[in-house]
């Protein structure tokens, strides 16, 4: 055979299968949207920036949730003649503001916030900060986990500035370090009421949304035009097997957390029990509305991802959201799967109940009501 005809051949075939991978969306979004987006999502949260902010919580009442404390007089005296007073966004305590120059690592800015044991505690949990200071008997308490990193690493920078400054005014010179032990501080229990919220949307997403559009995609749907059932009969008989899924999902992967690492529900379950079926028709609702007119299992990929890859990286699921620039903070939690993890991580570890998780319930409600009205409007068999 000619050599050029082979060449031909070989280079036509090239073209050919080049052109058939360019083409679909899918391939174009694992291979290079996914990886842009993932790394410009997580650089944003943790590449350093020019100031390092670390919250710290100053406890500046007698009132505790497990102990009585005295009044940190000598940590707000150093405050108050060594930080500078300032404001921060959404908070209504005082606030104290010292930056540690350094011109190889990074500043340091640290924000001490004047507040309550109980009010210190939920800010921990959330992920808001690291480290709570209080005093007793003449000492500076250091309450943080020890597992946490960031809260020891946050522990030897405030020694050093307390023992550098404190030594020079006379204020502050014995320290205690008290591990906390507390129930809802540990990052797993920040993560498995994420991961529980996570799979309500991924089951939902892929489960509903992805199995519509196979199903038509391979003219399964078709099939259904000719019997008397209505559309709406058949969304919602595919959401509740889904709802039911779900619930089988969480309740196995809560009984494995709280047999291996003793995770307790600290709030009311009934509550949980609401906005957990409310996340799942928020996110069904969607599913739908995705699904309702599209044939193509590839832009089916495309459309999902579009919806569930913003989410799984921004809505605080691994860590917390507030590693985000500040201006972004809103917009994050007016998502779907920010409010439905906020909502069950402070049932889980914060004891919340009804009145705390009402707005968020509501607006998922709404949510998925209304793209499943206006999914099962635009839905088609085929």
């Amino acid at each position: 055979m000619n050599k050029n005809l082979i060449h031909n051949q070989l280079f036509e075939l090239i073209s050919a299968y080049f052109k058939e991978i360019i083409r679909e969306p899918g391939v174009l979004f694992w291979g290079i949207a996914f990886p842009i987006l993932m790394s410009l999502g997580l650089g944003i949260a943790f590449t350093k920036k020019p100031d390092i902010v670390r919250n710290v919580a100053v406890i500046a009442s007698s009132q505790s949730v497990s102990r009585m404390s005295d009044s940190s007089d000598k940590i707000i005296s150093f405050l108050q003649n060594h930080a500078e007073k300032t404001e921060t966004a959404g908070s209504t305590s005082e606030t104290y503001k010292i930056v540690i120059p350094d011109a190889k690592l990074g500043n340091t800015t640290f924000l001490f916030q004047l507040t309550t044991w109980q009010n210190a505690m939920d800010l921990l949990k959330r992920g808001n900060l690291g480290i709570i200071l209080d005093e007793k008997n003449g000492q500076v308490q250091y309450h943080f986990d020890p597992m946490n990193p960031d809260a020891q690493l946050t522990y030897l920078k405030l020694t050093e500035l307390f023992g550098e400054k404190g030594r020079q005014s006379n204020l502050i010179k014995e320290t205690n370090v008290e591990p906390l032990t507390v129930s809802g501080t540990r990052y797993i229990d920040f993560l498995v009421p994420g991961l529980i919220a996570m799979g309500i949307m991924m089951s939902c997403m892929w489960g509903l949304s992805y199995g519509i559009i196979d199903k038509r995609s391979k003219k399964l749907l078709r099939r259904m035009v000719a019997t008397p059932m209505r559309k709406s009969y058949f969304l919602i008989a595919l959401i509740t097997v889904r709802v039911g899924m779900n619930f089988v999902e969480s309740s196995l992967l809560f009984v494995f957390a709280a047999l291996v690492f003793n995770i307790t529900i600290q709030g009311n379950i009934a509550a949980l029990i609401i906005i957990f079926l409310a996340g799942n028709i928020a996110f069904a609702g969607i599913a739908i509305f995705i699904s309702s007119h599209t044939g193509n299992t590839e832009i089916g990929n495309g459309l999902i991802n579009v919806v569930v890859l913003p989410m799984m990286v921004l809505s605080g699921i691994f860590f917390s959201y507030h590693n985000f620039p500040d201006w972004s903070i809103p917009f994050i939690k007016l998502m779907p799967l920010t409010m439905l993890a906020d909502g069950i991580r402070s049932i889980f570890i914060e004891g919340a109940g009804f009145a705390q998780n009402t707005v968020p319930t509501i607006i998922l409600l709404a949510i998925g009501v209304f793209f499943f009205t206006t999914g099962l409007k635009l839905f088609k068999w085929h």
